[in-house]
């Protein structure tokens, strides 16, 4: 659990570092076995889905924490970065409203930037 958490609070300062929009955490533990942790952002174009992906890994890694499987990054649409307990989701704009995975996961807690400590 403390694992999960220092990387979610990673991910989100890179997401923020680089502008994403909309970054939303959802915490999942107590209702699915998948992760404790989604994060959820968007882009505005494709140039900067890249530029989010880019900098949760880079970030992540100098912290010693590796991807176990990363999905979608040719289409730049919606990239999927699993990290075991934490599971980010960077989308298009266009995507993520038409995915809606926050009310897909509206049963998770949502999470606060303030209660992240960030």
């Amino acid at each position: 659990m403390v694992n999960s958490k220092n990387m979610l609070k990673l991910a989100y300062e890179a997401l923020e570092e680089k502008k994403a929009e909309d970054i939303q955490v959802i915490e999942i533990k107590d209702i699915s076995v998948i992760a404790d942790y989604f994060i959820i952002a968007n882009g505005a174009n494709s140039l900067q889905v890249d530029a989010l992906l880019d900098a949760v890994k880079d970030k992540l890694g100098r912290s010693g924490y590796e991807a176990l499987r990363v999905e979608g990054v040719k289409s730049a649409s919606w990239i999927l970065m699993d990290y075991g307990d934490l599971v980010v989701h960077i989308f298009s704009k266009e995507d993520r409203l038409f995915y809606n995975l926050e009310r897909i996961w509206r049963d998770g807690k949502t999470i606060s930037k303030e209660d992240l400590g960030i």
